[in-house]
């Protein structure tokens, strides 16, 4: 299958063309079909699996479509997402798949002046991308009007969550028109995303993509078992040893990014940390200097991570485990995407056995092992994959795929009427 099979707009196939894509990933396939019926749309869907294009392609194509809205001040689209960088990825997105329909797209987020944002928004513009908290504030300065919204995207809703918006959701779906298309995506669909789901969407569609229990074949695993306090020097070590030009490191704390970027930085390696206390021109300018090689080594927190997609990226270091499952296969899928190869290599002290153990389960193999000469544990029964048990009654994986299916057909309210 080919994007010409969608029977596109052809400003739209013609711009698909400029981008050299020619065949939809899964998500873009069985996703773009649906939202050109006009249907609501429930994925589930990793970052890296082209979620972007599955949803921006026939919002445009909608778009364009009806010329008789084509040069109104209206926001007809709106896509809400939980961080600036991705914001500023999706918006890059539509600009560039909609470079010649006419359409016009803009990004507001918080972190900086206003000026520049609502500048774009009095000329007008007809699709939106937008973080949570700098769209209410515009929106009750006046300057952004949803009454004649017809497509809504809410984008990373389990990010959405974990990062504590939902407050800030649930006041933005108040001021959505009734009748409108509705599309959400999210990357885990707990209970919570399910219930959300429901009060949002009208009989949808499901497309579900490479659940989070599966790890992608293009990136190659390991682990190292490290006493806690050799961690850091075992990190350097990899850092000389392994043939890395620039590598994502993964850390449980935004004080221990900080404290593992001032180790890199006395050991002349120039290394930057992301996370939620950083401000955005600060998260924004490390992701830039990471993407343009100035530094070598990001250090980041899962929050600050997922919005991270960087072309190549070679290799992903797990500092240290996580204790929740999924989220070590979030990690390694910043790697071995669109179909190069990666490395994850993971560093796991005696301490974090028990997270490794669960996380092997839920990939369902055992991971190889590398040993390090230079660094040996202290007490290799600590590691022994046979003696250590997970301790019962703390939840190690989120109940992903652990819903029942929602009755959608059941429930009523007004938007059944468009």
């Amino acid at each position: 299958m080919n994007f010409e099979d969608f029977k596109l707009n052809h400003a739209l196939l013609k711009a698909l063309a400029d981008e050299a894509y020619k065949t939809p990933t899964p998500i873009q396939e069985q996703s773009i079909p649906i939202v050109m019926k006009g249907k609501d749309l429930l994925g589930c869907a990793q970052t890296g699996t082209g979620k972007t294009a599955a949803f921006a392609v026939p919002i445009l194509h909608l778009l364009a479509k009806n010329e008789s809205k084509a040069g109104s001040k209206n926001i007809r689209a709106l896509i809400v997402t939980p961080t600036r960088e991705l914001a500023i990825q999706i918006d890059e997105s539509f600009t560039a798949y909609g470079k010649y329909t006419g359409l016009r797209n803009t990004v507001v987020f918080g972190g900086v002046k206003q000026g520049q944002q609502t500048q774009k928004l009095r000329k007008g513009v007809d699709i939106l991308i937008a973080t949570p908290g700098r769209l209410l504030d515009l929106q009750q300065q006046g300057f952004i009007n949803l009454r004649n919204l017809e497509i809504f995207v809410l984008d990373e809703a389990d990010r959405m969550l974990d990062m504590g918006f939902i407050h800030d959701v649930k006041k933005i779906i108040k001021l959505l028109p009734q009748k409108r298309q509705t599309l959400l995506f999210s990357a885990t669909m707990p209970n919570d995303i399910v219930k959300l789901a429901q009060s949002l969407l009208i009989n949808p569609e499901r497309v579900d993509i490479t659940p989070a229990v599966s790890t992608a074949d293009t990136v190659k695993q390991y682990v190292y078992f490290v006493d806690q306090k050799d961690k850091k020097a075992h990190l350097l070590y990899l850092l000389e040893k392994e043939e890395i030009g620039s590598v994502l490191v993964f850390t449980r704390t935004k004080y221990g990014a900080d404290k593992l970027v001032k180790t890199l930085l006395k050991n002349n390696i120039k290394a930057e940390a992301i996370h939620g206390n950083k401000s955005q021109n600060a998260r924004q300018r490390a992701l830039s200097n990471f993407k343009d090689g100035k530094t070598r080594v990001l250090v980041a927190t899962d929050i600050a991570a997922r919005g991270i997609d960087v072309d190549g990226l070679s290799h992903v270091i797990n500092f240290e485990i996580p204790n929740i499952s999924e989220t070590y296969v979030h990690r390694i899928g910043r790697t071995g995407r669109a179909g190069l190869n990666g490395k994850a290599i993971s560093i796991c002290s005696a301490d974090e056995m028990e997270d490794w153990i669960n996380i092997e389960k839920l990939v369902g193999h055992q991971i190889p092992e590398l040993k390090n000469q230079s660094y040996p544990v202290s007490n290799p029964d600590e590691y022994d994959r046979t003696k250590v048990r997970p301790s019962k009654g703390k939840s190690k994986t989120s109940n992903q795929g652990r819903s029942k299916k929602p009755n959608w057909g059941k429930r009523r309210n007004a938007r059944q009427s468009r």
